[in-house]
């Protein structure tokens, strides 16, 4: 069993277990909750009901948060066909196959999302194994395989995270930092969830969202009442 740190334990006290809170009651709690001396990231964690072993029931994509998530992430572009656009739009790396080959022979990772043009893919498809554990490995679906590589960046800046349910259903995503204002964390949540539930797979029947909670990072989950999205 784990165990957790005094103010883990004391903060869990000022947590109603059998109680679902809403959006901004949880938000109010969890902020009231942190009492570290760095500026937590807020996190949620919906269980979903899902088979991920069927094709007709993943859930893959990507969500621009209202208010962004609080942190910088250093963009890399791999591209033969789109360099001076990522340049200008900001990319902080950009490269062809002297990237991928530095990927692979250096196990670089000096950066925290990749952006690729599809004549890119069949090169970086082999470095799957490497990425894909890391969540780096550039996707359609949550708009890192794109020709409009200025769009894709401008959404990454703006606060766009992806999004991806393990093998247990579980949906684990940023919406914010402690610092924020609450009505901010709120619509960022609210959005967020919104988002998920949108893109509830067709295979799915019944109920799709089981269990929603928010935390901060040190802190206690708080459960959300389902109602409320």
């Amino acid at each position: 069993m784990k165990r957790h740190g005094r103010a883990y334990v004391e903060a869990s006290k000022n947590v109603d277990k059998n109680k679902a809170y809403t959006p901004e009651e949880a938000v109010k709690l969890v902020k009231s909750l942190s009492k570290r001396k760095f500026d937590e990231t807020v996190e949620v964690a919906l269980n979903l009901n899902i088979d991920t072993t069927k094709s007709d029931q993943q859930v893959r994509s990507s969500f621009t948060l209202p208010h962004g998530t609080g942190k910088t992430k250093r963009i890399l572009v791999v591209t033969k066909t789109k360099a001076d656009e990522a340049k200008k739009a900001g990319a902080d790396y950009v490269g062809a196959e002297e990237i991928v080959e530095k990927i692979a022979k250096e196990n670089w990772f000096d950066y925290d999302v990749i952006v690729a043009t599809p004549e890119m893919m069949v090169q970086l498809g082999k470095l799957g194994k490497v990425l894909g554990p890391k969540g780096l490995m550039p996707n359609p679906k949550t708009g890192t395989v794109t020709t409009n590589v200025e769009a894709a960046i401008e959404n990454i800046k703006k606060g766009m995270i992806e999004y991806r349910a393990d093998s247990n259903g579980n949906v684990h995503a940023i919406v914010g930092k402690v610092s924020f204002d609450e009505d901010k964390l709120v619509e960022n949540l609210v959005s967020f969830v919104n988002d998920v539930i949108k893109n509830k797979p067709s295979g799915v029947k019944g109920t799709f969202v089981k269990n929603i909670t928010i935390s901060s990072t040190m802190g206690p989950g708080v459960k959300l009442d389902l109602t409320s999205f």
